[in-house]
């Protein structure tokens, strides 16, 4: 697979991580979807501050407030073959917020949260129990794979993102 990544950083935030890691972390998610392991891959990833997170959440979810990643699925029809898987948003200040509040490590949820926007572009959601259930036991394979901690195990006081 070939993937090729846009990385668009319109936030404010100095800790972003740099391009390889996202692709790191896209790819190891990509590998779960068998209907294109041997074609080309493109998608976007924006990375934004709180303003424009609340705004899109706002818009396109209505719902209050920023939250860590949003994905965007292309929903092109299957005659134009085109590569493009969609898009994703990640609230820079959420996310390193989250990793603070869950006792993790910056790194570690930046991965978890790029992973777990990159599962929904292909397919994967969490709108019941079994499919959360799914989904998370998938990240965590994907990120232990990765070398960091189950994203799921919690710290005295944190709450899932």
């Amino acid at each position: 697979m070939n993937l090729i990544i846009d990385i668009e950083n319109a936030s404010s935030c100095a800790s972003v991580p740099d391009e390889k890691s996202f692709h790191r972390w896209v790819s190891a998610a990509l590998t779960k979807q068998p209907a294109r392991p041997d074609k080309d891959v493109e998608l976007s990833i924006r990375i934004v501050d709180e303003k424009e997170g609340a705004e899109l959440n706002s818009r396109y979810r209505n719902k209050q407030g920023a939250t860590n990643v949003l994905s965007f699925p292309a929903d092109l029809p299957e005659s134009l073959q085109l590569p493009l898987l969609g898009d994703l948003v990640i609230c820079a200040p959420v996310v390193e917020r989250e990793a603070a509040q869950q006792e993790k490590s910056a790194d570690a949820h930046w991965a978890h949260m790029t992973i777990h926007g990159s599962l929904h572009l292909i397919g994967y959601d969490h709108i019941d129990d079994q499919d959360a259930e799914e989904m998370e036991q998938l990240e965590t394979n994907i990120i232990t794979n990765l070398h960091f901690p189950p994203p799921y195990e919690q710290s005295p006081g944190a709450t899932n993102s």
